[in-house]
């Protein structure tokens, strides 16, 4: 029997998840990853497959979830995470947020592993208070078309803190900001690939509303880093991971095309139904408690992205 550490990373086979993989692999951990395919590709673990450490299995977790052995940590980042997929799936984004984050947290129970669960900023909803600090409750429409996504992170927050209240569990909540990298799916829907994978084409870009809303967005090593400190502290609240420096979507749009040598031309739409107009991480949290702040600015993380998408689109 191995003496390493062994995680589960749910969702394993999602942009994040595989990103996960590869690190918790690099510093040591054997890593089980999870993951029903409805949204992750088996592409981005393929170059895993081989390694003795790692294994894949092929479920969905809002069904029961049995592991054989022991298991120390649970990283749980099964849902799908961009417009365009939950209001295809929106009962999966529930029942994975609820179903799937109480199945999970039975298992940490059982194998007395310490557990992360994946929040959003969209628990913040179109927020208020800006930019949002982890102690703002938010501006949630629950009966809205962002609400099963939205509210099922919310519960998910809700029955971690139950289990780490009543049952003594080691758990763990990050917040994530927008995030963009390698392995992010081209058709997701999300602004970035949106961008990119339009600008590549020679297509006009789609920018909804006036283009004034703003985001802010961290490059996935960033926020990997953010992760792997979180899981490793003490610390049970939860804790924003996000890049602070915040851009319109507007003077985004105008960076892509700029990036890939073609003009900006906007092509604008009406704006989805209760869509956040500002999105800005107080990271103070995660600067004190973690010792965390992004490294990657926007430009080098967007070099990067680009050669990945380049590679995709145009192949």
């Amino acid at each position: 029997m191995s003496d390493k550490k062994r995680v589960l990373i749910t969702g394993g086979a999602g942009f994040l998840g595989s990103h996960l993989c590869d690190r918790f692999l690099a510093e040591g951990y054997q890593v089980v990853a999870m993951d029903n395919l409805i949204t992750g590709d088996l592409a981005n673990i393929e170059h895993l497959l081989e390694n003795e450490d790692f294994e894949f299995v092929e479920h969905d977790v809002s069904t029961y979830v049995s592991l054989p052995g022991k298991l120390d940590y649970i990283l749980h980042f099964a849902s799908p995470a961009s417009p365009i997929d939950y209001l295809k799936i929106p009962i999966q984004t529930l029942k994975v947020g609820s179903l799937g984050t109480h199945n999970l947290l039975g298992l940490a129970k059982t194998k007395n592993a310490r557990i992360l669960i994946a929040s959003t900023s969209e628990v913040y909803g179109d927020p208020e208070v800006h930019p949002q600090v982890e102690e703002y409750f938010g501006n949630v429409n629950p009966v809205g078309p962002r609400g099963c996504y939205d509210e099922a992170k919310r519960f998910q927050e809700a029955i971690t803190m139950a289990y780490h209240t009543h049952h003594g569990l080691e758990t763990r909540i990050i917040r994530i900001f927008n995030t963009y990298g390698p392995r992010m799916r081209l058709d997701d829907g999300r602004v970035l690939p949106a961008f990119l994978s339009q600008a590549l084409r020679g297509e006009n870009l789609t920018v909804f509303g006036d283009g004034s809303q703003t985001r802010s967005f961290c490059y996935v090593d960033d926020l990997v880093e953010g992760i792997y400190r979180l899981l490793l502290s003490d610390y049970p609240l939860p804790v924003n991971i996000g890049n602070p420096t915040e851009i319109t979507i507007k003077e985004f749009g105008e960076e892509i095309a700029n990036l890939t040598g073609v003009e900006f031309k906007p092509s604008y739409h009406p704006l989805p139904q209760n869509d956040p107009m500002k999105r800005k991480p107080d990271i103070t949290k995660a600067k004190e408690i973690l010792g965390w702040e992004p490294k990657v600015d926007r430009a080098e993380g967007l070099r990067r992205t680009l050669e990945y998408f380049k590679e995709s689109v145009l192949q």
